[in-house]
């Protein structure tokens, strides 16, 4: 089995894997309660806090963990529009985001009586700053930008983003999920943004667990109810064994990114070379400007669905920006928003390498890939 579908998640590291394992073992008690077994959770829960904060240069108050990326990227979204509406109900965002963020903002648009804005991308799937600051009014509240696009890699501009906003009085956020450990940690926006998403399991490690860095003095309104947890701004028993084992990725594998560009840029390069000797096949996403592991493409003549099945039965695990509901498919909202023929937004198909990822597998690949698109095609 060859796996390219490391933006999807990433197979657990075995160290942290077992320290997590550890945690639950001995730190099993509730962190909030008083007596002698909670105080050793609670003394567990404020070190993990603590060493990621100092990991990313903030204050431990700044630090909420989360059930994940989605959380997170909810919590910035409706808590820090809904902290701000007596300011303003406008809120921005691109038009290719997360559906973690592009859902959280239709729904304050459709629910609670906020205008929204989603800002163009060009070919390559880029915001240009330019055009966010022509979207920016007078009742902007938020805006949020991703730091590198899930579907086609591209990387975004976000610390030139976030200084236009703060400029403007703005508060900005970015999913940042498939940032870390791709990227140096200076292009994931937390330098420079008042509210960074993240979760482990995009770095081997945990899943159902994540983090919001949140910039000192916002404080986004909860969307969880039900107790003070994380400083009052996410209700329910931290996640303990989890939490450890996202700080101890977080810690092994972001400062010097576990994906290595030098050596996936060579390998998803020799790749993309070799899909695109098969006619009608096209590359989508930035070439340069993009995450180092990430190579998509669309399919004339066929669909996702047909493309990765007979992939899998190839050995190949790859994946798609398309949902699949019901046996429908629904084109990538991320094609669509760079200009890609509406037939070719349901073809999306997304290589993405990883740690374990080798020069073998890509020629795997590239043996099963002229068989695989005749098939997709039905003509073989």
């Amino acid at each position: 089995m060859v796996y390219f579908d490391y933006n999807a998640t990433t197979p657990p590291d075995g160290e942290v894997a077992r320290i997590a394992a550890e945690t639950a073992a001995q730190a099993w008690a509730n962190p909030s309660s008083i007596h002698r077994a909670g105080r050793v959770a609670r003394e567990v829960l404020d070190d993990a806090r603590y060493r990621l904060s100092r990991l990313w240069e903030c204050k431990p108050s700044e630090v909420v963990f989360t059930s994940g990326g989605t959380e997170s990227a909810n919590l910035a979204v409706l808590g820090a529009a809904r902290l701000r509406r007596d300011h303003g109900r406008h809120v921005v965002a691109s038009a290719v985001e997360h559906h973690a963020v592009l859902h959280a903002v239709e729904h304050l648009a459709r629910h609670e009586g906020f205008d929204m804005t989603l800002v163009p991308v060009d070919g390559e799937g880029r915001v240009d700053p330019a055009d966010v600051a022509r979207a920016l009014r007078h009742d902007t509240v938020l805006v949020s930008v991703m730091a590198a696009n899930n579907e086609v890699g591209t990387v975004q501009p976000v610390d030139e983003i976030a200084r236009l906003c703060r400029e403007r009085g703005v508060l900005f956020h970015t999913d940042a999920v498939q940032a870390f450990g791709k990227l140096a940690p200076g292009a994931t926006g937390l330098a420079e943004a008042d509210m960074v998403s993240a979760c482990a399991h995009k770095v081997h490690g945990p899943r159902g667990v994540g983090a919001l860095r949140v910039r000192s003095p916002c404080l986004p309104q909860p969307v969880l109810h039900g107790g003070s947890h994380e400083n009052e701004r996410r209700a329910g028993t931290e996640n303990l064994p989890g939490i450890v084992g996202l700080v101890e990725a977080f810690e092994r594998f972001t400062p010097e990114p576990v994906f290595e560009p030098a050596r996936l840029t060579l390998l998803t390069e020799r790749l993309a070379e070799g899909l695109l000797a098969v006619k009608g096949v096209h590359r989508r996403g930035a070439v340069h400007a993009r995450l180092p592991n990430t190579v998509a493409f669309s399919v004339e003549g066929t669909d996702a669905i047909a493309l990765l099945a007979n992939l899998d039965l190839a050995g190949v695990c790859a994946s798609s920006g398309s949902a699949c509901s019901a046996g429908s498919l629904e084109p990538s909202h991320v094609l669509a928003a760079m200009g890609v023929p509406r037939d070719q937004c349901a073809s999306l198909v997304r290589f993405s390498l990883g740690r374990e990822s080798t020069g073998a597998e890509v020629d795997a690949v590239l043996a099963a890939w002229p068989g695989v698109v005749t098939r997709a095609r039905g003509k073989g």
